[in-house]
């Protein structure tokens, strides 16, 4: 299955996972001591986002380290450009109107 950044971000554990390791890489065990689940499911999580090209893994002697990529990020961010300058248009119309008012 080919998987997209929007799989990557549609779940709430995965998005606090990007979160995360935007701060600092960090290693499986480092990121699942933030949750409450256990590490295989982080472990699940951490897999979905490496397949979507969320996150960069980095070996470091016997350590593997994950790091977002922000590259993949820009995706989102032009995906919501557009929805970004039709409510820019709105809220300038919503000003004029209201100034309109006064």
């Amino acid at each position: 299955m080919r998987r997209d950044i929007f799989q990557a971000i549609a779940d709430p554990t995965r998005r606090a996972i990007l979160a995360l390791i935007a701060l600092q890489a960090m290693t499986p065990n480092a990121i699942a001591e933030h949750f409450d689940s256990t590490r295989q499911a982080v472990s699940k999580h951490i897999q979905i986002l490496t397949e979507c090209e969320a996150v960069t893994q980095r070996q470091s002697g016997r350590e593997i380290y994950y790091h977002i990529n922000f590259e993949k990020m820009k995706e989102i961010d032009k995906w919501l450009e557009d929805f970004r300058k039709m409510w820019d248009d709105r809220f300038n119309q919503l000003d004029d109107l209201l100034n309109n008012i006064k």
